[in-house]
């Protein structure tokens, strides 16, 4: 457990050698996706608690599955997404597994979100979360894939817009609206 909590400081620190030995280690993908699942609960957690505050308790539950299932399925679709852009657009060399386990490390900000209730703060403390993971996904992208700057942050954009429009589409046709899309991209983040 240590060593788990090891590599995620490591992770969130923005360890560009971590990210590097995540996407060599293939021991590491069950940890990756505990990471993934781990944070998409705790988001999901938040907002649990932003609904309830704010909606009924049947639309806090809702927000709950919701944002905890779509962060694991955002976790796959991203690293699918991002292996697709950025081995057929840029010639990166990688599999999908890499690109699973750097990006279940780099998702380790978004524990933020579990404080995105605190009023008038909360959001605030939840988009840093995200935008971390998205700059922590970045470094992960950049090591997997060996791509130089641009072609990263365009992949990384890329995949990242693929995500939000899935959410958006996804949030609208099971009802959750506006305050679930919000909820689903700050546990997001990346």
């Amino acid at each position: 457990m240590s060593d788990m909590i090891n590599r995620i400081m490591r992770a969130i620190m923005l360890d560009r050698e971590f990210y590097k030995e995540a996407e060599a280690d293939t021991s590491l993908n069950q940890e990756a996706l505990t990471i993934v699942i781990i944070v998409s609960v705790i988001g999901g957690i938040g907002a649990f608690i932003s609904s309830l505050m704010a909606q009924s308790f049947g639309r806090a539950i809702l927000a709950l599955l919701v944002t905890s299932g779509l962060g694991v399925v955002n976790y796959y679709i991203w690293a699918y997404v991002t292996h697709f852009i950025g081995t057929n657009m840029f010639k990166g060399d990688a599999d999908p597994g890499e690109l699973l386990r750097v990006l279940g490390y780099a998702s380790a900000p978004r524990l933020l979100t579990l404080l995105g209730f605190i009023p008038c703060i909360g959001w605030l403390i939840s988009l840093a979360g995200g935008i971390w993971a998205l700059v922590a996904g970045f470094f992960g992208v950049q090591e997997a894939l060996d791509l130089d700057t641009t072609e990263t942050l365009v992949t990384v954009v890329l995949g990242w817009l693929a995500i939000l429009i899935i959410t958006a589409i996804v949030t609208s046709v099971i009802g959750v609206g506006t305050a679930g899309v919000g909820a689903v991209l700050s546990n997001f983040g990346g």
